[in-house]
């Protein structure tokens, strides 16, 4: 038999001013044909389906598209709440879905979620997992001994009686690490990195399965063993995944123990891009591509030019930001920031901080708009 692994489909994201709904649509489409070419059996959707827990319009329309055109292709759809989504909101109406073969997890209530997904002679037990904390399963199995995720985590597995002589797959969402952690783009909302090790999972504890279909970090990558893996998102959502090949994950489960994983690369209507170099060289004709394409740019000129992002726009419309690299703001990067201000009066750290960006003296009228500017907002 043959599963689709997704997550982290973020419907309802925008892209700072831009609103991704024409591309998330484009997506949802693309995967709905990889499904049909690859004649899937079913789809993992593992977590954070919406971007925010309140989604918008826009996303519950996209998702009820989604799985409504899967449910018509006959399609099993295996779909868990990630940290971006509302357990209650993802899980309304699930009883209903699952006489279409849709079957949802939002919420951990003790138990963990079991079906079998039967083809001819073939069977697979899909187990899902939300998105969980500690303290929540805690409350349903007070006997366990759990402080950090991972105690909770493998509490609830623990718990499960999983038949390994089974074909067993999990969709989860979690931070989870092998040897080392897996690689982070800047997208990712659970704050794992400042909490310590408190969040993070051995992926050890899902020995037992023979894939697990792992959303919430949005660089594909496998963790530990090649079974364990992190789909990655759709769509590039930040800087840091402007390199990642985004993929669709096809994974085939034959015999116990007979896991074949294919990744099939998935193009983006517009892709997001990061160029760099002189505004003159990389707004000359002959240098221009793909306009269309969200846009970071750098900006090696040594002067700061007025309005740059205006100027860009009238060439590549859909330009997120720009920055420098140039003598200016090496130079501040060098800088310690950390150095004492007690002893300095605002207009001299106003004065230093426009030398270091601009590269000469503050005028007597920007620094009356600095000091009136300050003043609205209490600083002085």
């Amino acid at each position: 038999m043959k599963l689709m692994h997704l997550g982290d489909l973020h419907l309802g994201r925008s892209l700072a001013d831009f609103d991704l709904t024409e591309d998330q649509e484009y997506m949802l489409d693309r995967l709905l044909e990889i499904a049909k070419e690859q004649e899937v059996d079913a789809v993992l959707i593992a977590g954070d389906v919406y971007d925010k827990a309140v989604p918008s319009e826009a996303a519950t329309r996209m998702l009820d598209y989604f799985l409504s055109r899967l449910a018509e292709s006959g399609i099993y759809v295996y779909m868990i709440s990630g940290n971006h989504d509302s357990d209650e909101r993802l899980n309304y109406g699930s009883n209903l879905f699952e006489s279409n073969h849709i079957f949802i997890s939002a919420k951990y209530d003790g138990s963990l979620y079991k079906q079998t997904l039967k083809k001819g002679r073939e069977e697979a037990d899909i187990y899902l997992l939300p998105f969980v904390k500690a303290s929540q399963v805690r409350h349903f199995l007070p006997d366990e001994k759990i402080e950090t995720y991972d105690d909770a985590v493998r509490a609830i597995l623990d718990n499960a009686d999983i038949d390994k002589s089974r074909n067993n797959v999990l969709v989860a969402h979690q931070f989870v690490m092998g040897k080392s952690d897996p690689a982070l783009s800047g997208s990712e909302g659970l704050g794992t990195q400042s909490v310590g090790t408190v969040e993070k999972i051995g992926y050890d504890c899902f020995d037992a399965f023979d894939y697990v279909a792992l959303g919430h970090i949005h660089s594909p990558q496998q963790v530990g063993r090649k079974e364990v893996r992190y789909c990655g998102s759709p769509l590039k959502y930040s800087l840091s995944e402007v390199n990642n090949d985004k993929s669709v994950t096809i994974i085939t489960i034959g015999g116990k123990g007979e896991t074949d994983i294919e990744l099939l690369p998935l193009r983006p209507m517009r892709d997001m891009r990061h160029i760099k170099g002189k505004i003159k060289d990389l707004l000359d004709k002959k240098n221009v591509t793909a306009p269309e394409d969200f846009i970071y740019a750098t900006l090696t000129d040594e002067e700061i030019i007025i309005d740059a992002i205006g100027i860009f726009r009238q060439v590549y419309p859909n330009t997120i930001r720009i920055d420098y690299d140039n003598s200016h703001s090496r130079e501040i990067e060098r800088s310690d920031i950390s150095e004492p201000t007690d002893n300095r009066t605002f207009d001299e750290l106003i004065s230093d901080f426009y030398r270091q960006i601009y590269g000469c003296d503050i005028s007597e009228e920007e620094m009356a708009v600095m000091k009136a500017v300050a003043g609205e907002a209490g600083v002085i």
